[in-house]
């Protein structure tokens, strides 16, 4: 009787379950420093004063406009935060693919309003604060077009 065989097959199926999970780890692994080194600063928004490239966190984005997020929606979409200020309220959504930003644009468009536009990133603010969160953050200040009757002229 072998006795090598049990322990062969133990390893045989360690060895499997690394190759399943391996992939899995390193395409989750969060390294995000990484990410945003590899894109060159003319394909981003520039961020004068932050010195940053976006994507970033929601508690990044936060910092740098000078508050502490509390996050309200923690889901596989989107991250989503609310900073209060003595300013004002707003809020800061993260995306972990271009594609759901663009798909939260398109139904908050029903809304209408301003918004800070970065990459995988906005900021839902007085629009009146914007122009100053651009020149933290860097990004675009995108008019949504609401749905439903317009005040006439």
């Amino acid at each position: 009787m072998d006795r090598s065989a049990p322990f062969a097959s133990a390893r045989r199926a360690a060895v499997v379950g690394s190759l399943v999970i391996l992939p899995l780890a390193t395409a989750c692994g969060g390294d995000e420093d990484k990410a945003v080194k590899a894109v060159t600063p003319s394909k981003m928004s520039a961020a004068p004063s932050a010195g940053v490239v976006a994507p970033a966190k929601v508690e990044v984005i936060a910092g740098l406009t000078g508050c502490k997020a509390t996050i309200r929606v923690d889901a596989d979409e989107l991250r989503q935060g609310l900073c209060h200020t003595e300013k004002a309220d707003y809020l800061i959504t993260t995306f972990p693919e271009e594609q759901y930003k663009e798909a939260w644009l398109d139904a908050a468009s029903v809304y209408g309003g301003k918004y800070l536009v970065g990459l995988r990133w906005v900021v839902s603010a007085k629009p009146e604060m914007l122009d100053s969160f651009r020149d933290q953050l860097g990004g675009t200040v995108k008019q949504l077009r609401g749905m439903g009757p317009t005040p006439s002229a």
